[in-house]
């Protein structure tokens, strides 16, 4: 190859390197969402130091796989029950307000769980109920957090925007959970706890200097019931939605649930204690933003719908094998394909959810969807901890791998036309 030759080819390198970081970086043309992305990072970080810590307590305290799947219950249980009246919420009022005081809201829960922490009073029924507290606050906060983004980017970036919003969220999965492991073995977890409580002022901040345009009146205030309704009969009857939720709903329920058992898995089985732990949830958060970088750089939508398949195949298949496992490198392998394979499949059903939403209804639809993504979650605890007390974590996991697999392989079978009908429409 002569000089020419190498000088063209190594200009088109870089020339396809610079439109795949303008596709990836498009959203941050928005001050509002740069606001927001910095914000919720720094407090998303927190999050997941909480989420680990609050694991690593309840097993501490009792020692027992059931208080594991309890927690997690009652932690997810008011997104399952309130989620819907969380999307009205959404839908009504004005979403950077509800952010703030959502926000305002779980600081306190957060900080509440440090103070117990550093009394050396908590009990397991005491952090149980402040995680049902934060499920409340989840099932306003999720449905309006998701319906923001449009506001922040419009219509046209908004295929970019969620992707993004998701690289963030398992960003801070990497750092969260390392940082935890650390923290909670040489310190405990009420500095996580207060960590996580001091990182909500920074998404407080960068809602609160966002310039959006006044909200628009609504003349008509209908009855909660006939606006929830009116959601339910909407994605109802939208073919490709319904059969998006049912998959939600399948993964969610039992894929999902293998967080739930992860500190017995990486302590009894891999026997590799706190800071494997961090290590497990932070690989696959690395897995996690591959994903969604992945997703962020397509242009368009097309093909969604078989992504999402392709990423459930893989996610229950990922599963069976990382419950096979006994050896703690070969799990830190496994790991990443767990978290591309979820991450994939719940990204892709985000997006073509919010595109075949009309801005009316996105709130609520939204609510339909922390409903299948997280309040499904409650029941995949239960089931997670409860029959893990009969057959153990290994084949607990296993077996949740292997619904996940058959599940989405008979959906996929049964609903062609709706995999294929399953592009999204932005123009609605």
């Amino acid at each position: 190859m002569d000089h020419a030759s190498r000088h063209r080819e190594g200009g088109g390198f870089r020339s396809r390197s610079r439109q795949s970081l303008g596709l990836l970086s498009r959203s941050f043309r928005h001050r509002n969402f740069r606001l927001f992305f910095a914000g919720q990072f720094i407090s998303l970080v927190g999050t997941w130091m909480q989420s680990v810590a609050v694991s690593w307590m309840v097993y501490r305290l009792t020692g027992s796989s059931m208080a594991l799947g309890v927690v997690g219950f009652v932690s997810y249980l008011p997104v399952f029950v309130f989620g819907l009246w969380g999307g009205y919420v959404a839908d009504r009022g004005n979403k950077r307000t509800i952010l703030v005081a959502t926000q305002v809201a779980a600081m306190m829960q957060a900080l509440a769980l440090a103070a117990l922490d550093f009394s050396g009073t908590a009990t397991v029924w005491q952090v149980g109920g402040l995680a049902m507290v934060l499920g409340v606050i989840n099932a306003v906060d999720m449905p309006t957090r998701q319906a923001f983004v449009v506001e922040m980017v419009g219509k046209e970036d908004l295929h970019n925007a969620i992707a993004l919003n998701s690289s963030m969220f398992n960003s801070a999965r990497v750092v969260g959970p390392a940082l935890a492991g650390v923290l909670v073995a040489a310190v405990g977890e009420g500095w996580c706890f207060l960590g996580n409580g001091l990182s909500y002022l920074a998404v407080i901040a960068g809602l609160l200097l966002m310039r959006l345009p006044p909200a628009p009146s609504r003349a008509d205030k209908p009855r909660m019931l006939s606006h929830v309704a009116e959601g339910l009969v909407y994605a109802w009857r939208d073919r490709p939605m319904r059969a998006i939720l049912a998959g939600l709903c399948l993964i969610s329920l039992f894929g999902a649930s293998y967080m739930v058992l992860m500190p017995i898995f990486v302590d009894a089985v891999l026997g590799a204690g706190a800071r494997g732990l961090g290590f497990i949830m932070a690989a696959t958060g690395l897995g996690s933003v591959a994903s969604a970088l992945f997703l962020a750089v397509r242009q368009g939508s097309r093909g969604l719908g078989r992504l999402r398949v392709a990423a459930g195949l893989g996610f229950g298949a990922a599963l069976i094998l990382f419950a096979l496992s006994r050896v703690f490198w070969l799990s830190l392998l496994l790991a990443p394909v767990l978290g591309f394979c979820m991450i994939l499949f719940f990204a892709a059903a985000n997006t073509m959810l919010q595109l075949r939403s009309p801005d009316a209804l996105r709130g609520r639809v939204m609510a339909l969807y922390s409903i299948t993504l997280v309040g499904m979650a409650p029941f995949g605890s239960l089931f997670a901890g409860g029959v893990s007390s009969f057959l153990g974590a290994p084949l607990t996991v296993g077996l949740a791998g292997a619904i996940c697999l058959v599940g989405v392989a008979l959906l996929a079978i049964n609903q062609p036309a709706a995999e294929a009908d399953a592009r999204p429409t932005a123009d609605r």
